[in-house]
């Protein structure tokens, strides 16, 4: 079944950048002209994909009103005559079909990604952590898409890393290898350098198949009340297989405040600004 949909949780605090997060959406940040969002967006949409779920929270309704006609916007801009902006403008509300799903509590990404269930409709789908943007000439969640199209499992994205910054991220121990595709074994979450299984990290972007979801609905919260992705991933990697494949591509993770500079650097010198 073809890849249509795809989940983009965005109901986090975004911390790491606190005070600035807390009146404004982590996933509003720009990125010279564009909100990291934004870069999601049209990732996935490069990628096939026509219906993109929204997890957000109360405090985010801008998420809503970006991706929504402004008829007050639309009408200065016709009345301006800033046509080329306003064209601009309509293509973001186009790119896609946008539906937006509450997630009353901060409950984990697994949680957040189960609250959009009845709009999936039991379909394999799409996440994307608003996190991990890429400047690669196939986008990153199509060369996912391809992978899974092949063989016909969940997917994740990987990247390598120093394994001294191996607490950051969740950690696969692998089993096979073919090219970038590596057949999993385990995954860890935020081990110990000492303890880290390997040096491929998970990104966040990953393909869902119905099988995963029902793992991830019979998974228990962990100590920490919180339901995770990589729970679920864990339970079903005991019965079936799951794949993890090395994006192609620079990857940039905005969730960092030096990896979020990183990003705007380089975005702006590729938009053609001197820095």
């Amino acid at each position: 079944m073809k890849i249509r949909k795809a989940v983009i949780p965005a109901a986090g605090l975004g911390t790491r950048f606190f005070p600035i997060a807390k009146s404004i959406a982590k996933e509003m940040l720009p990125i010279v002209d564009k909100p990291c969002i934004q870069y999601l967006v049209e990732e996935a949409v490069k990628s096939g994909i026509t219906e993109i779920i929204i997890i957000t929270n109360k405090n985010k309704a801008v998420l809503k009103d970006y991706f929504s006609h402004s008829e007050y916007i639309s009408a200065t801009l016709k009345e301006k005559n800033h046509l080329e902006l306003l064209k601009e403008v309509e293509k973001i509300i186009k790119m896609a079909k946008f539906i937006y799903v509450d997630q009353p509590k901060p409950r984990g990404d697994g949680h957040a990604i189960l609250c959009a269930k009845e709009y999936l409709k039991g379909e394999p789908f799409a996440v994307l952590f608003g996190d991990d943007i890429y400047d690669s000439k196939v986008p990153a969640l199509k060369q996912l898409i391809n992978e899974y199209e092949r063989i016909g499992t969940p997917v994740i994205a990987l990247h390598k890393i120093n394994k001294a910054d191996s607490q950051k991220y969740g950690i696969v121990e692998t089993s096979k290898k073919q090219g970038r595709l590596h057949k999993l074994k385990n995954l860890v979450e935020k081990p110990f350098p000492k303890n880290a299984p390997s040096n491929l990290a998970i990104a966040g972007k990953y393909i869902v198949t119905p099988e995963l979801m029902k793992a991830l609905e019979s998974t228990s919260p962990g100590k920490d009340k919180e339901l995770r992705l990589i729970d679920g991933m864990r339970k079903l990697i005991k019965t079936s297989p799951i794949y993890g494949y090395e994006i192609e591509g620079e990857r940039f993770d905005t969730g960092d405040k030096l990896g979020y500079l990183k990003a705007v650097v380089h975005f702006a010198k590729k938009s053609g600004f001197k820095i």
